[in-house]
């Protein structure tokens, strides 16, 4: 499992656990699936922006 996968498993655990919380009427367990989703996407995001990066130094790097 790469470390996207992980990134993406933890997405949707944090969507199941905000809509469970919707669902129950329990906001405080609603407000925490939003913030771990919003972490989730972020760190996604972090690791996107690493790759693009590492691509750029391999692709113009100086021989």
């Amino acid at each position: 499992m790469g470390l996207l996968d992980k990134w993406k498993m933890r997405e949707l655990r944090a969507r199941a656990k905000r809509r469970l919380g919707a669902s129950t009427g329990n906001r405080t367990l609603a407000a925490e699936g939003r913030t771990e989703e919003a972490e989730a996407r972020l760190l996604q995001t972090e690791d996107q922006i690493k790759q693009t990066a590492r691509e750029i130094r391999a692709k113009y790097a100086r021989s």
